[in-house]
Protein backbone atom coordinates (compact mmCIF):
# COMPACT_ATOMS: atom_id res chain seq x y z
CA UNK A 1 0.00 0.00 0.00
CA UNK A 2 0.98 3.16 -1.07
CA UNK A 3 2.43 6.17 1.58
CA UNK A 4 2.41 9.64 0.92
CA UNK A 5 3.88 11.89 3.61
CA UNK A 6 2.29 14.80 4.04
CA UNK A 7 4.24 16.33 7.33
CA UNK A 8 7.13 15.67 9.33
CA UNK A 9 8.68 17.20 12.39
CA UNK A 10 11.70 16.19 14.88
CA UNK A 11 9.93 16.42 18.27
CA UNK A 12 12.20 15.67 21.27
CA UNK A 13 14.42 13.77 19.42
CA UNK A 14 11.94 11.23 17.73
CA UNK A 15 9.63 12.00 14.45
CA UNK A 16 6.44 13.21 14.08
CA UNK A 17 4.64 12.45 10.98
CA UNK A 18 1.40 12.54 8.93
CA UNK A 19 0.58 10.12 6.26
CA UNK A 20 -2.31 10.07 3.54
CA UNK A 21 -3.67 6.97 1.74
CA UNK A 22 -6.30 4.89 0.11
CA UNK A 23 -8.09 2.80 2.46
CA UNK A 24 -9.84 -0.21 1.77
CA UNK A 25 -11.83 -0.68 4.32
CA UNK A 26 -13.56 2.84 4.42
CA UNK A 27 -13.49 3.54 0.73
CA UNK A 28 -11.47 6.34 0.76
CA UNK A 29 -8.33 8.71 1.09
CA UNK A 30 -7.45 8.67 4.84
CA UNK A 31 -5.31 10.36 7.26
CA UNK A 32 -3.29 9.38 10.03
CA UNK A 33 -0.23 10.75 12.42
CA UNK A 34 2.31 8.67 13.81
CA UNK A 35 4.84 9.73 16.62
CA UNK A 36 8.31 7.45 16.38
CA UNK A 37 10.19 8.01 19.30
CA UNK A 38 13.86 7.95 19.07
CA UNK A 39 14.39 3.99 19.99
CA UNK A 40 12.67 3.57 16.92
CA UNK A 41 15.49 4.40 15.05
CA UNK A 42 17.12 0.94 16.21
CA UNK A 43 14.94 -1.24 17.63
CA UNK A 44 11.19 -2.15 17.19
CA UNK A 45 8.89 -0.11 19.75
CA UNK A 46 5.08 -0.61 21.02
CA UNK A 47 2.41 1.28 20.01
CA UNK A 48 -0.10 2.94 21.89
CA UNK A 49 -3.52 4.24 19.25
CA UNK A 50 -4.98 7.33 20.27
CA UNK A 51 -8.56 8.16 18.87
CA UNK A 52 -10.00 11.31 18.87
CA UNK A 53 -13.37 12.90 19.71
CA UNK A 54 -16.01 14.74 18.08
CA UNK A 55 -14.79 17.03 15.24
CA UNK A 56 -11.23 16.03 15.58
CA UNK A 57 -8.85 15.00 13.74
CA UNK A 58 -5.03 13.33 13.74
CA UNK A 59 -3.61 16.53 14.68
CA UNK A 60 -5.93 17.55 17.87
CA UNK A 61 -3.57 15.27 20.03
CA UNK A 62 -0.50 15.74 18.43
CA UNK A 63 -0.49 19.55 18.68
CA UNK A 64 -2.36 20.06 21.92
CA UNK A 65 -1.60 17.22 24.78
CA UNK A 66 2.68 17.35 25.12
CA UNK A 67 2.15 13.22 24.55
CA UNK A 68 5.63 13.02 22.57
CA UNK A 69 7.90 14.46 25.68
CA UNK A 70 6.76 11.34 27.82
CA UNK A 71 6.48 9.29 24.67
CA UNK A 72 10.06 9.93 23.57
CA UNK A 73 11.55 9.09 27.43
CA UNK A 74 9.11 5.42 27.08
CA UNK A 75 10.08 4.85 23.48
CA UNK A 76 6.35 4.17 22.70
CA UNK A 77 5.26 5.02 19.35
CA UNK A 78 1.98 6.87 19.51
CA UNK A 79 -1.07 6.31 16.28
CA UNK A 80 -3.62 8.73 15.66
CA UNK A 81 -6.11 8.28 13.27
CA UNK A 82 -8.59 10.62 11.70
CA UNK A 83 -12.28 10.52 13.34
CA UNK A 84 -14.42 9.32 10.19
CA UNK A 85 -13.88 9.26 6.55
CA UNK A 86 -13.59 12.29 4.36
CA UNK A 87 -14.10 13.31 0.91
CA UNK A 88 -17.14 14.63 -1.31
CA UNK A 89 -18.35 11.44 -2.07
CA UNK A 90 -18.41 10.56 2.07
CA UNK A 91 -21.87 11.01 3.52
CA UNK A 92 -22.61 13.62 5.84
CA UNK A 93 -25.03 14.96 8.25
CA UNK A 94 -28.39 16.19 6.69
CA UNK A 95 -27.72 19.72 8.51
CA UNK A 96 -24.64 19.23 9.20
CA UNK A 97 -24.47 18.86 12.30
CA UNK A 98 -20.92 18.10 14.92
CA UNK A 99 -22.23 15.12 16.44
CA UNK A 100 -22.79 12.77 13.20
CA UNK A 101 -21.29 12.07 10.19
CA UNK A 102 -17.82 13.74 9.05
CA UNK A 103 -15.85 13.89 12.25
CA UNK A 104 -18.27 11.64 14.10
CA UNK A 105 -17.37 8.22 13.02
CA UNK A 106 -18.16 6.73 16.60
CA UNK A 107 -15.45 3.82 15.63
CA UNK A 108 -18.70 1.72 14.58
CA UNK A 109 -19.27 -0.65 11.22
CA UNK A 110 -22.29 1.22 9.99
CA UNK A 111 -24.86 -0.89 7.76
CA UNK A 112 -27.30 1.64 6.91
CA UNK A 113 -27.25 3.60 3.71
CA UNK A 114 -25.63 5.60 2.68
CA UNK A 115 -23.38 5.53 5.62
CA UNK A 116 -21.95 2.13 4.99
CA UNK A 117 -20.32 2.46 1.80
CA UNK A 118 -17.66 4.27 3.80
CA UNK A 119 -18.13 4.96 7.65
CA UNK A 120 -15.84 1.18 8.86
CA UNK A 121 -14.31 3.29 11.18
CA UNK A 122 -14.25 -0.07 14.03
CA UNK A 123 -12.76 -2.25 11.14
CA UNK A 124 -9.91 0.45 10.00
CA UNK A 125 -8.79 0.70 13.61
CA UNK A 126 -8.82 -2.78 14.80
CA UNK A 127 -7.59 -4.50 11.67
CA UNK A 128 -6.36 -2.13 8.34
CA UNK A 129 -4.13 0.92 10.50
CA UNK A 130 -2.56 -2.03 12.76
CA UNK A 131 -1.60 -4.06 9.54
CA UNK A 132 -0.65 -1.05 7.48
CA UNK A 133 1.90 0.48 10.79
CA UNK A 134 3.28 -2.44 11.62
CA UNK A 135 4.31 -3.19 7.61
CA UNK A 136 5.77 0.01 6.80
CA UNK A 137 7.21 1.58 10.67
CA UNK A 138 9.51 0.17 13.39
CA UNK A 139 6.72 -1.13 15.44
CA UNK A 140 6.19 -4.61 17.48
CA UNK A 141 2.66 -5.88 17.89
CA UNK A 142 2.63 -4.75 21.26
CA UNK A 143 -0.31 -1.96 21.35
CA UNK A 144 -2.95 -0.44 23.76
CA UNK A 145 -5.15 2.17 22.67
CA UNK A 146 -6.79 5.54 24.80
CA UNK A 147 -8.79 8.61 23.58
CA UNK A 148 -11.23 10.86 24.48
CA UNK A 149 -14.77 11.72 24.22
CA UNK A 150 -15.96 10.02 21.22
CA UNK A 151 -12.53 8.44 21.15
CA UNK A 152 -12.36 7.43 24.79
CA UNK A 153 -16.20 5.66 23.59
CA UNK A 154 -13.86 4.07 20.77
CA UNK A 155 -10.62 3.17 23.03
CA UNK A 156 -12.70 0.58 25.78
CA UNK A 157 -15.41 -0.41 23.43
CA UNK A 158 -12.99 -1.32 20.98
CA UNK A 159 -10.26 -2.28 23.52
CA UNK A 160 -13.23 -4.85 25.61
CA UNK A 161 -13.98 -6.66 22.22
CA UNK A 162 -10.61 -7.20 21.55
CA UNK A 163 -8.42 -8.36 24.80
CA UNK A 164 -5.98 -10.31 22.41
CA UNK A 165 -4.83 -7.27 20.75
CA UNK A 166 -4.16 -4.21 23.29
CA UNK A 167 -2.72 -4.70 26.67
CA UNK A 168 -3.76 -1.46 28.54
CA UNK A 169 -6.66 0.59 27.53
CA UNK A 170 -6.96 4.16 29.33
CA UNK A 171 -9.85 7.17 27.98
CA UNK A 172 -10.51 10.97 29.26
CA UNK A 173 -14.41 11.31 29.49
CA UNK A 174 -15.07 8.82 27.55
CA UNK A 175 -19.03 8.08 26.41
CA UNK A 176 -19.47 5.64 28.33
CA UNK A 177 -22.94 4.38 27.67
CA UNK A 178 -24.28 5.53 24.64
CA UNK A 179 -26.67 3.73 24.12
CA UNK A 180 -28.99 5.98 26.65
CA UNK A 181 -27.21 9.31 25.64
CA UNK A 182 -28.04 11.84 23.37
CA UNK A 183 -24.54 11.82 21.21
CA UNK A 184 -24.95 7.45 21.48
CA UNK A 185 -28.68 7.25 19.87
CA UNK A 186 -27.83 9.82 17.25
CA UNK A 187 -25.31 8.08 15.52
CA UNK A 188 -26.23 4.61 16.26
CA UNK A 189 -29.41 5.38 15.13
CA UNK A 190 -27.88 6.38 12.06
CA UNK A 191 -25.30 4.23 11.45
CA UNK A 192 -26.67 1.13 12.42
CA UNK A 193 -30.50 0.87 12.01
CA UNK A 194 -33.52 1.23 14.78
CA UNK A 195 -32.38 -2.45 16.15
CA UNK A 196 -31.42 -1.57 19.64
CA UNK A 197 -30.20 -4.63 19.85
CA UNK A 198 -27.45 -3.77 17.26
CA UNK A 199 -25.96 -0.64 19.52
CA UNK A 200 -25.25 -3.19 22.30
CA UNK A 201 -22.31 -4.36 20.49
CA UNK A 202 -20.39 -0.98 20.57
CA UNK A 203 -21.96 0.25 24.19
CA UNK A 204 -18.93 0.05 26.84
CA UNK A 205 -21.00 -0.21 29.82
CA UNK A 206 -22.49 -3.23 28.23
CA UNK A 207 -19.77 -4.95 27.23
CA UNK A 208 -18.10 -4.84 30.16
CA UNK A 209 -21.45 -6.74 31.48
CA UNK A 210 -20.31 -9.87 28.87
CA UNK A 211 -16.39 -9.55 28.64
CA UNK A 212 -14.65 -12.40 30.42
CA UNK A 213 -11.55 -10.64 30.06
CA UNK A 214 -9.58 -8.28 32.64
CA UNK A 215 -7.50 -5.68 30.55
CA UNK A 216 -6.15 -3.18 33.09
CA UNK A 217 -8.49 0.45 32.69
CA UNK A 218 -7.24 3.92 33.76
CA UNK A 219 -9.88 6.36 32.91
CA UNK A 220 -9.79 10.26 34.08
CA UNK A 221 -13.14 11.98 34.11
CA UNK A 222 -13.03 15.55 34.82
CA UNK A 223 -15.39 17.02 37.74
CA UNK A 224 -16.70 20.97 36.20
CA UNK A 225 -16.98 18.86 32.19
CA UNK A 226 -20.17 20.45 30.61
CA UNK A 227 -21.19 17.27 29.19
CA UNK A 228 -20.83 15.01 32.34
CA UNK A 229 -24.10 14.10 33.38
CA UNK A 230 -26.16 14.08 30.29
CA UNK A 231 -23.55 12.30 27.55
CA UNK A 232 -20.35 11.08 29.07
CA UNK A 233 -21.97 9.02 32.40
CA UNK A 234 -19.15 7.41 33.96
CA UNK A 235 -21.05 5.89 36.95
CA UNK A 236 -22.26 3.44 34.43
CA UNK A 237 -18.87 1.94 33.69
CA UNK A 238 -18.07 2.43 37.61
CA UNK A 239 -21.20 0.28 38.44
CA UNK A 240 -20.42 -2.65 35.95
CA UNK A 241 -16.94 -2.47 36.98
CA UNK A 242 -17.62 -3.30 40.44
CA UNK A 243 -20.27 -5.76 39.72
CA UNK A 244 -17.88 -7.78 37.23
CA UNK A 245 -14.64 -7.27 39.33
CA UNK A 246 -13.17 -5.52 36.41
CA UNK A 247 -9.69 -3.90 36.88
CA UNK A 248 -10.85 -0.25 36.36
CA UNK A 249 -9.58 2.97 37.49
CA UNK A 250 -11.76 5.74 37.42
CA UNK A 251 -10.69 8.91 38.58
CA UNK A 252 -12.64 12.27 38.75
CA UNK A 253 -10.61 15.37 38.85
CA UNK A 254 -11.70 18.17 40.61
CA UNK A 255 -12.17 21.19 38.84
CA UNK A 256 -11.19 19.90 34.94
CA UNK A 257 -13.06 20.66 31.85
CA UNK A 258 -13.13 18.35 28.85
CA UNK A 259 -10.76 20.25 27.08
CA UNK A 260 -7.20 19.17 26.10
CA UNK A 261 -6.20 21.37 28.60
CA UNK A 262 -7.58 18.53 31.32
CA UNK A 263 -6.07 15.89 28.64
CA UNK A 264 -2.85 17.73 29.16
CA UNK A 265 -2.49 17.21 32.91
CA UNK A 266 -2.59 13.96 33.22
CA UNK A 267 -1.43 12.50 29.85
CA UNK A 268 1.70 11.93 31.43
CA UNK A 269 0.04 9.07 34.26
CA UNK A 270 -1.99 7.60 31.19
CA UNK A 271 1.52 6.71 29.19
CA UNK A 272 3.28 5.69 32.16
CA UNK A 273 0.19 3.43 33.03
CA UNK A 274 0.41 1.95 29.56
CA UNK A 275 4.51 1.14 29.75
CA UNK A 276 3.66 -0.97 32.91
CA UNK A 277 1.70 -3.05 30.38
CA UNK A 278 3.55 -2.49 27.03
Amino acid sequence: MTLENVSSNKVFGGWLKQYNHHSDTVNCQMRFAIYLPPQAATQKVPVLYWLSGLTCTDENVMQKSGIQRIAAELGIAIVAPDTSPRGESVADDSEGAYDFGLGAGFYVNATQAPFNTHYQMYDYVVNELPELIEQHFPVSQQRSISGHSMGGHGAISIGLKNPQRYQSISAFSPICNPINCPWGQKAFNGYLGTDKQDWLEYDSTELMKLTQASVPMLVDQGSDDSFLAEQLKPQTLIDVAKEQEYPLTLRMQEGYDHSYYFISSFIEDHLRFHAKYL
